[in-house]
């Protein structure tokens, strides 16, 4: 029976004195939350999507609403001449083209589509890179090999023999898709796909070019020079533009982008724009002071030790490290130094080490001094 339906404005969740604008705000808002693609499987927002329809079919038309705020559903139900409120007849769908335009590929007007035919950038070719740790501080250039896209010389890209051009697509009429319609229990909807004719390309080349087959680029392989920046470091990348992959429809290309990889160094290690590295030193060094050459990557460097040095003593050789990868100044070195212990002493040098120690005493040791005192405690 009509009247065992739900009141319509109460199904759009609108008061009896609500607007045109009103209602189409609630039915937009509640026809998105409960339509069946947004909701797949879910047989309650089915019903749902169904009865607001219903209820918007009704209180949109004027003539409709009258007859229900006076004689309620038996007033547009079909039995009584009124019309019927499925969806079996003309129900317009007009006001859901904004709604459902992206879900459809247009279907309902307002989808947008990339033209096929316009101009497209090319891949990015993506490849790594070994350098050595000088390299990277200071920087280089390298020659690296790369296996490309271009345009064909021959038909310089348009994919098409000479003395012939492509043509639209009579299928597509160049768009590159193709829309289906489907009749549903709830109107019709149109889907967009790809159009199977001219792949989607929106043009069909009835005689490709026999250099690159239609495709209108060719793979070559290229020896391409890099120039990699002085303090570049592990795992940064460099941009080469326009090396990549050749661009569609006279497209630019794309880039050749290059991950660095340093090789690790035998002596330096680095944090930032700081080189830092250890050191050895004798005992007779840390105890009467010594200059000592201290390698750096610019070559040697001389270095005074003041006496008493500890074990574990770091000093900073300033400006000796990374150069800043903007070019503005440079890091520091800062190198450990610590003390190795002689081995293979024969009788003669352990008597003189023993003698040492003894005229030495514990009172020049300050550090161990401190260590036995806290052990006391």
């Amino acid at each position: 029976m009509a009247e065992s339906k739900r009141d319509y404005y109460e199904v759009l969740g609108t008061s009896r004195g609500a607007s045109e604008a009103e209602i189409k705000k609630a039915y937009r808002k509640l026809a998105k939350e409960n339509h069946p693609d947004l909701n797949p499987g879910d047989k309650t927002a089915e019903a749902r999507f169904k009865e607001v329809n219903e209820a918007y079919e009704v209180l949109s038309d004027p003539d409709k609403k009258a007859r229900y705020d006076q004689y309620g559903h038996a007033g547009v139900d079909p039995n009584f001449g009124a019309g019927g409120a499925g969806f079996d007849g003309g129900f317009d769908f007009g006001d859901l083209g904004d709604i459902f335009g992206s879900f459809f590929g247009g279907g309902f007007g307002g989808g947008h589509r990339q033209n096929p035919n316009a101009p497209q950038r090319g891949e990015s070719i993506r490849l790594s890179l070994a350098i050595s740790f000088e390299e990277a501080a200071f920087g280089c250039e390298k020659a690296v090999t790369v296996d490309r896209m271009e345009p064909c010389d021959t038909c310089h890209g348009n994919g098409c023999a000479a003395g012939t051009s492509p043509e639209v697509c009579p299928e597509c009429h160049g768009t590159g898709t193709v829309q289906v319609r489907r009749q549903t229990p709830m109107g019709v909807f149109a889907t967009s796909s790809p159009c199977t004719r001219c792949g989607g390309k929106g043009k069909i080349i009835n005689q490709p070019c026999p250099e690159c087959r239609g495709a209108g680029a060719v793979r070559k392989r290229k020896t391409i020079q890099a120039s990699i920046p002085a303090g570049i470091d592990n795992g940064q990348t460099i941009s080469i533009r326009g090396q990549g992959h050749a661009g569609k429809n006279g497209g630019p290309a794309g880039d050749l982008l290059i991950t660095i990889t340093v090789r690790p160094h035998e002596l330096f290690r680095r944090e930032g724009t700081s080189v830092l590295c250890e050191a050895p030193i004798t005992f007779a060094q840390a105890v009467l002071g010594a200059e000592l050459e201290i390698p750096t990557i610019d070559g040697k460097v001389k270095y005074d030790l003041p006496e008493g040095t500890q074990s574990g003593t770091t000093f900073r050789l300033k400006g000796k490290g990374i150069p800043t990868i903007n070019g503005r100044g440079r890091g520091d070195q800062y190198v450990t130094v610590f003390i190795e212990t002689p081995q293979n002493l024969n009788k003669e040098q352990k008597e003189a080490l023993r003698k040492f120690a003894e005229s030495v005493g514990d009172n020049n040791y300050e550090e161990r001094k401190k260590f036995f005192k806290k052990f006391k405690k």
